[in-house]
């Protein structure tokens, strides 16, 4: 998966050639050749693409499917709830749209493998990577984790909507709250970092 060569023969590269693989309960046996192994995600990755006009459905958002595949593993990373996923990704797909920055705080997490790091500061948002999204335009060259189907159906199924911001709500439950203009994500922002700034202050 590390050689340019192996990856171009299913139109990929070693940034995303993890798109080839589509998650799902697959029968492979210890004796399943490296060769074979790949031939059965190929086809079961063509297979999943025709199936519920996926394909069409990227065509129509600008999106080849391993962009599709790469914005799915950052609303993954992004939130556990389902029904926010749809949200999400237009909250993303709007940015590309306006050729904003898409700031997206998970691909900070993995620029930088600091895989503990729970909550994304300003000194965070400089670390030179390829999967800066603070600091670079567009979408990261790969994917940054393998996203559930429910993600990447979220991506194809993205909710249409004026959103371009959004953070944490307090409450902990993992939702978030949406907002259209800076300001009124400033505010939302600053309501939730003074919840967190109260729990800590609980917690001593």
């Amino acid at each position: 998966m590390k050689d340019p060569l192996f990856c171009a023969q299913y139109g990929l590269d070693t940034f995303n050639i993890m798109s080839l693989f589509i998650p799902n309960t697959y029968q492979i046996y210890w004796n399943t050749s490296v060769d074979k192994f790949f031939e059965k995600m190929e086809e079961e990755h063509k297979k999943f693409w025709k199936m519920d006009n996926r394909e069409a459905k990227a065509d129509s958002l600008g999106l080849s499917k391993a962009e599709v595949y790469t914005l799915a593993s950052i609303v993954e990373k992004e939130t556990l709830i389902n029904a926010e996923k749809p949200d999400v990704a237009g909250v993303y797909l709007n940015r590309l749209n306006k050729d904003m920055r898409l700031q997206a705080d998970p691909t900070i997490v993995f620029a930088t493998r600091n895989w503990e790091l729970k909550r994304v500061l300003h000194g965070h948002l400089t670390f030179e990577s390829p999967y800066n999204t603070y600091l670079n335009k567009g979408l990261p060259p790969g994917p940054i984790c393998m996203p559930e189907i429910s993600s990447i159906d979220a991506v194809l199924n993205a909710t249409y909507h004026d959103y371009i911001y959004f953070c944490a709500k307090p409450g902990g439950d993992g939702a978030h709250a949406f907002a259209s203009t800076f300001e009124e994500h400033v505010q939302l922002a600053k309501s939730y970092r003074q919840w967190v700034d109260k729990l800590e202050d609980q917690n001593k």
